[in-house]
């Protein structure tokens, strides 16, 4: 046999035009190999979406992942990449032939061409779920799986490619072991679980998994446990580059996007992106890390220690728990690496936590059987003794604080502020809002019976979160105020204040803003800001456009002026801030802030925060920063024309000066400034550029696909974009199109925008995280001359926009669409013409 038949694509990479539609046939004599001499295949394409179209294959280039097909009755090529399709059937079935093979003396050789064994596969696709099938034989490559089910009694079969972006991992024929189990040389259920270890790492041995013993006894447990106490410190980064299933660079690339997601446990964000699966970490803690491997299906779960952890608390945060021991719950977890899970668990049951590695995957399914065997999975309270706090999470303090109590009952007594349940309930509340990162959380109290409704904020939409009984009205509210230090007895007009978590709770360092708000019928409402202590983000992370990001560091470094950044409530103004005073910090420069709150804390900047309860304003901050010899003053809000007049002062005597406002555009913000009472010569002389900017909820990457753009969404984007730009100024469609072609075309497929489905990882909405669209507004000689005339901001925008790097912040969003950052609709939702 040649050697070019190993591969079953190699052919077709040496081939184009029809040639490329070439495919691999069942790897057994008789079935002709396909020439692709017929041109376009019939087919049927089953989408990301799992929606099936009949339509022609046209091409195939393996090299780029990509197909090329036709859906009648359109005559149209549409380019599809791989993570775009779950699989592709051609429609035509392949027969085997045994027209070689007639006569006595060829009798071998038939006996060769009947042998067409059929075995089962079992297939585990990237979204979860599992398919089941027969094939004759099979075929991996580096573009996927290509499997031959039998349609038939004489072994046709249908042809199937599963590109490898759609699958998770799959098995193919019998139970490997059959030979050791012959030899009771080992149990089924060991040999089945090596299975599962070598079907992920197929290039090492059996052997190797099968030494990985997986406990079943309390006394294995514990005397593992110590064993791991003497073991060596070793980082996951570490074991899992020692055991080769990442490489050094993809580690550093991990490392540096962890930066970004300081929630996201290192080894969880590798298997989010692909690069290692859930079975190759789980080896990688058992054999280099030494935490002990439980089989929960034998291992005898202690009541005790279930009745401890509420089944909404396990199930959260998938543990579960398996000893208590003097003190100390010993727990399985799928990452028992992940400290924020057992830092979570300390601070809750009050006692130490040591956590082992479970043998499967912790799904709610699984922690809740594991429950039902005792009877807990329907609510139970755990219980509480002398030397153990009751444990909290939200759903089960509530039922807590309600027992005894009849919501519906005019009698019903209203709970006290210093209720111990409802005192680790606010807690615990405020701990799972910061832990599921959101920014608000919006307390709404009504007068009579109505039940108090709390929200969060995440990224930037409310969301339903706990409803209470009216009966904790009064003491929610005082009890907040207690934790920032208000007055209990006024209701009747706002108070604010702030809660330094860490006091109640040292593990969690967090703070919070909060505002009361008296509303109807002698209510309250309470918005607590988190405020979560962070490092300031590098320039290059706020997601700016290249020309942006080169023209604003460009403005910050002059030795003088005045740099606003605006935007609504919540738009990231302060992040940006922070990331241009960092990268601004260097030894020759001094650098002082005057802020309110400090949201973001740097030890090498001199922060200030004011107070205008004792008349320490920005206005009075500024005018004492400019006696301490500061090179670079940070302003936290212009609020007030003594304020803005300080700024423009300031700046104008050798100082570079960064602030914020409240304003809709760049423009927007020169006029806002000269209606403040500027003097339009000394503000122009000092402005050297203005950044608005919005946040918009970002695609899950986890579950976003690329898709080609129509016709019709193209020409409206292009009208869209070129509705901001002046009638004179506006380019051609096809001008506009090759532009955006140059630079955000996708190979074949050519501009494309994004959409997501929804997934697990962002809780079925399609969207996780934010990023920023931005409108940088840079003062040149032009524009100084039209500020210092008080010229319109139709006028302003003109001017910048014949500069050639003006966008507008619809227009940098629209750009933002053509990468597959967000969507159309976030973008109109946020953005004016």
């Amino acid at each position: 046999m040649p050697d070019d038949a190993a591969d079953p694509l190699v052919n077709t990479q040496r081939s184009s035009g029809p040639a490329a539609l070439r495919w691999p046939t069942p790897p057994y004599v008789g079935y002709a190999a396909d020439d692709g001499a017929d041109g376009p295949k019939p087919c049927e394409v089953e989408g990301a979406n799992r929606q099936t179209r009949s339509c022609l294959l046209i091409a195939v280039d393996w090299e780029r992942r990509v197909i090329q097909v036709q859906v009648p009755p359109s005559r149209a090529v549409v380019p599809l990449r791989f993570d775009m399709f779950r699989r592709l059937v051609l429609a035509e079935p392949l027969a085997p032939t045994n027209t070689l093979l007639a006569g006595e003396a060829n009798r071998q050789l038939e006996e060769l061409v009947d042998y067409r064994p059929r075995l089962p596969y079992r297939l585990s696709w990237r979204d979860g779920s599992i398919h089941e099938g027969t094939t004759i034989g099979h075929a991996e490559t580096d573009a996927g799986l290509f499997l031959f089910e039998p349609i038939d009694d004489q072994d046709r079969v249908r042809r199937i490619f599963i590109p490898r972006e759609a699958y998770e991992a799959f098995h193919i024929g019998e139970v490997i072991g059959q030979v050791l189990i012959a030899q009771q040389a080992i149990t089924p259920d060991a040999v089945e679980r090596a299975a599962r270890e070598q079907d992920a790492l197929r290039q090492r041995k059996l052997g190797d998994f099968l030494l990985i013993e997986e406990i079943v006894t309390p006394e294995q447990l514990l005397q593992a446990l110590e064993e791991q106490q003497r073991m060596p410190l070793v980082r996951i980064g570490e074991a899992l580059t020692a055991l080769g299933f990442i490489t050094e660079a993809q580690l550093q690339e991990a490392l540096e996007k962890q930066k970004r997601e300081r929630n996201t446990p290192l080894g969880e964000l590798l298997v989010r992106t692909g690069q290692l699966s859930r079975e190759q970490l789980r080896i990688a803690l058992a054999r280099k890390m030494g935490y002990p491997v439980v089989d929960l299906t034998q291992f005898p779960v202690d009541a005790d220690a279930l009745r401890r952890v509420p089944l909404a608390t396990a199930r959260k945060l998938r543990i579960v728990p398996l000893l208590w021991q003097t003190g100390t719950l010993i727990i399985a977890a799928e990452d028992p690496s992940r400290r924020a899970t057992i830092d979570e668990l300390e601070f809750a049951l009050q006692c130490k936590v040591v956590p082992a590695l479970s043998s499967q995957s912790l799904d709610s399914h699984t922690i809740t059987d594991l429950y039902a065997r005792f009877g807990l999975d329907a609510g139970t309270p755990p219980v509480a003794d002398a030397d153990a706090s009751v444990p909290t999470s939200p759903e089960q303090l509530l039922e807590s604080l309600e027992q005894g109590t009849d919501d519906e009952t005019e009698t019903a007594p209203p709970v006290e502020q210093s209720d111990n349940s409802l005192v680790r309930l606010i807690n615990t509340i405020i701990i799972d809002a910061h832990q599921q990162g959101a920014s608000d959380i919006h307390i709404e109290t009504y007068p009579g019976k109505r039940k108090v409704r709390i929200r969060l904020r995440k990224d930037g939409r409310l969301r339903p979160y706990m409803e209470l009984p009216h009966t904790y009205r009064a003491a929610l509210v005082a009890r907040i105020k207690i934790m920032c230090e208000l007055d209990i007895s006024e209701r009747r007009k706002p108070q604010d204040g702030k809660i330094e978590f860490a006091k109640f709770s040292p593990q969690h360092r967090i703070e919070l803003r909060v505002a009361t708000i008296p509303t109807h019928g002698g209510a309250e409402d309470i918005v607590l800001r988190i405020l979560a202590s962070a490092k300031p983000l590098p320039v290059e992370a706020l997601g700016m456009a290249p020309e942006n990001q080169t023209r604003l560091l460009k403005a910050v470094q002059r030795p003088h002026g005045m740099v606003l950044c605006v935007g609504p409530t919540g738009s990231g103004k302060t992040t940006t801030l922070h990331s241009l005073l960092q990268h601004l910090n260097t030894p020759d420069r001094k650098i002082w802030t005057a802020e309110d709150p400090v949201e973001i804390t740097n030890p090498d900047l001199r922060q200030i925060q004011v107070n205008p309860r004792i008349g320490w304003t920005f206005s009075a901050a500024l005018r004492a920063l400019l006696r301490a010899d500061p090179d670079v003053i940070m302003v936290g809000e212009i609020r007030d024309a003594e304020t803005a007049q300080m700024a423009v002062e300031a700046s104008l005597t050798g100082h570079l000066v960064l602030s914020t406002l409240h304003t809709n555009s760049a423009a927007e913000t020169v006029t806002r400034l000269l209606d403040m009472g500027m003097d339009p010569f000394n503000f122009a002389d000092s402005l050297a550029a203005v950044l608005a900017q919005r946040l918009v909820r970002q695609l899950c990457q986890h579950c976003r696909v690329q898709e080609p753009l129509d016709a019709a969404t193209l020409d409206e984007l292009m009208a869209d974009y070129a509705h901001a730009l002046p009638e004179d100024m506006r380019p051609s469609p096809n001008a506009l199109r090759d532009e955006w072609l140059a630079r955000y075309g996708q190979g074949q497929m050519g501009l494309g925008h994004a959409r997501a489905r929804g997934c697990p990882q962002c809780d079925h909405t399609g969207y996780k995280g934010r990023i920023g669209i931005h409108e940088l507004l840079v003062v040149d000689a032009p524009l100084r001359r039209l500020i210092q005339t008080k010229a319109a901001p139709e006028a302003l925008v003109r001017s910048a926009m014949s500069t050639g790097y003006f966008r507008t912040l619809r227009q940098d969003g629209i750009l933002k669409v053509l990468q597959g950052l967000t969507t159309v609709d976030e973008i109109r939702a946020s953005t004016a013409h």
